[in-house]
């Protein structure tokens, strides 16, 4: 458990410090490179894809879980060190504080150099059209964006590396991994990633939860409203057709007084989302600042109270 732990730590001071350095190979690239070749693979066989649906989610996961664990194993050959070094680097790289916060930045420095490119930056970072969105829309995406991230990439990956360790972790992004490639309501996606998206979603429900109420305690800590996030996440959180995304959205949007959500454009086509939060204002590139904060307050929040939960039940 203490090794697990300090492990656990190295990887996240590691991750404030590097973040994702551009020279490192991620592993997320491995895992997204043969989801692309499995779904290729299962399409050109054709059949039931809601069958090679789950044929895709099972073999992703386990084979990254099994990747995983065989590369501790080999390290435990050498000893305690290699092993503790080994569970550091995996748990350093799934996580994803500073480059989250890195890219979102970017998008703010983008745009002092206009709207069109503050619209390239933040097609970097989230999934729908950035053709025609304004200034305004840009920095609502990039916030919706680092409130998600808060779950997905930072609380979520803490929470299984500590309940199972790299292992259980690298299943996690897998599955998260899985849910941002092929886990879409469109035609395309539907069937072959509909179990992608319903194991994200299970696997998130905590997490979101959890997310939701430190970052409500970060707003608190970093001079925002936590109690106008508390009300809006009371009011909003099932605003949103996953049962996860608004828990974090919402703790945002209340905390920053602007409104998210809204109908965006995928893949060409409009998809209608209900609104979270209240124009109390409108967003400004601060915004994005604010909301990285959040993210930093909730990380730290989260680390903090695993180690102080280790401590007393040592």
């Amino acid at each position: 458990m203490e090794d697990s732990l300090l492990a656990l730590t190295a990887g996240y001071l590691l991750d404030l410090l590097l973040g994702d350095p551009e020279w490192l190979y991620h592993p997320v690239r491995i895992i997204g490179k043969y989801i692309s070749f499995a779904e290729a693979r299962l399409r050109r066989r054709g059949g039931n894809l809601r069958k090679s649906a789950v044929w895709l989610t099972a073999s992703t996961v386990l084979l990254t879980m099994a990747s995983a664990g065989l590369f501790l194993f080999l390290l435990s050959l050498g000893g305690r060190v290699p092993l503790l070094i080994g569970r550091a680097l995996l748990c350093w790289m799934g996580l994803a504080v500073r480059s989250m916060a890195k890219e979102s930045r970017d998008v703010c420095r983008a745009l002092d150099n206009g709207v069109e490119a503050g619209r390239r930056q933040v097609s970097r970072i989230v999934g729908r059209d950035t053709a025609r969105l304004s200034e305004a829309e840009i920095i609502q995406a990039a916030v919706e964006t680092v409130a998600e991230n808060t779950t997905d990439g930072v609380i979520a990956p803490l929470l299984y590396a500590a309940l199972g360790g790299p292992v259980l972790m690298w299943g996690f992004k897998a599955a998260s991994t899985l849910d941002s490639m092929v886990g879409y309501l469109d035609e395309k996606y539907r069937d072959i990633g509909w179990s992608s998206a319903r194991l994200d979603d299970l696997l998130n429900w905590i997490p979101a939860r959890l997310t939701a109420l430190l970052m409500i305690c970060a707003a608190a800590l970093t001079g925002l409203d936590a109690r106008n996030a508390l009300r809006i996440v009371w009011r909003d959180h099932a605003k949103h057709k996953s049962p996860n995304c608004a828990w974090s959205e919402a703790a945002a949007a209340g905390a920053l007084h602007i409104r998210l959500g809204g109908t965006h454009d995928y893949f060409g086509k409009p998809i209608e989302k209900p609104t979270i939060g209240d124009a109390d204002r409108m967003p400004q590139r601060q915004d994005i600042l604010r909301a990285n904060r959040l993210l930093y307050g909730a990380s730290g929040l989260m680390m903090g109270a695993l180690l102080l939960l280790s401590a007393v039940l040592r």
